[in-house]
């Protein structure tokens, strides 16, 4: 089958997805052809409705269907606390836990001078043009516990240091119901670094 064929094209165009392979891709698209064609007509509507309507947001770059996204907008979070995500799907995990009430500002990605991502592809000088003149008070750095995620939190305290902020970083360590013996050496030795006072 040519690659010009459509269904060579489907099949390529499903590939972009994460985690999807030749194969996974080839089954999707045979998938959505025999059986879900109906499906396959959702899927097109949504995805032209998604790209057609969906933006950024201005303040903290986050997928909005307005110029501000409803978090920003919302005068009850914190204007004092603001936490720095890679992703989206970060913000979502943040949120999820109902444990911060603070305002967000999501990277859209994380350093990476091997495959040419530098601070302009991570919106780094958008994130200090958010902070200059703003209520903050401190700015949590909630990058993934990654090499890349530790250079960018790096890189962005370094960049913040001079605003007089305070700086944070989320904690590593044991996971909550975590055994002991089933954990592996660095997150227990980050732990031990971590440790804090016993409660009385």
């Amino acid at each position: 089958m040519s690659r010009a064929h459509p269904l060579s094209r489907l099949i390529d165009a499903l590939r972009v997805l994460p985690g999807v392979g030749p194969r996974t891709a080839q089954r999707m698209a045979y998938q959505l052809l025999q059986r879900q064609r109906s499906g396959a007509e959702q899927l097109l509507a949504a995805l032209v409705h998604t790209l057609d309507r969906v933006t950024q947001c201005s303040h903290c770059n986050n997928y909005s269907t307005t110029p501000t996204c409803e978090l920003c907008q919302d005068e009850s979070r914190d204007p004092r606390l603001l936490c720095v995500v890679e992703t989206p799907t970060d913000l979502l995990m943040m949120e999820q836990t109902l444990a911060y009430q603070g305002h967000y500002f999501v990277l859209m990605g994380h350093l990476s001078p091997l495959d040419g991502i530098g601070s302009q592809d991570i919106h780094l000088p958008r994130l200090v043009t958010r902070i200059q003149g703003s209520a903050l008070e401190e700015v949590i750095l909630a990058t993934n516990l990654t090499a890349e995620g530790e250079a960018t939190a790096h890189a962005i305290a370094t960049l913040l240091r001079p605003l007089g902020l305070r700086l944070s970083r989320l904690a590593r360590g044991v996971p909550v119901g975590g055994e002991l013996e089933y954990i592996d050496s660095g997150t227990l030795a980050q732990a031990l670094r971590e440790r804090r006072q016993a409660l009385n």
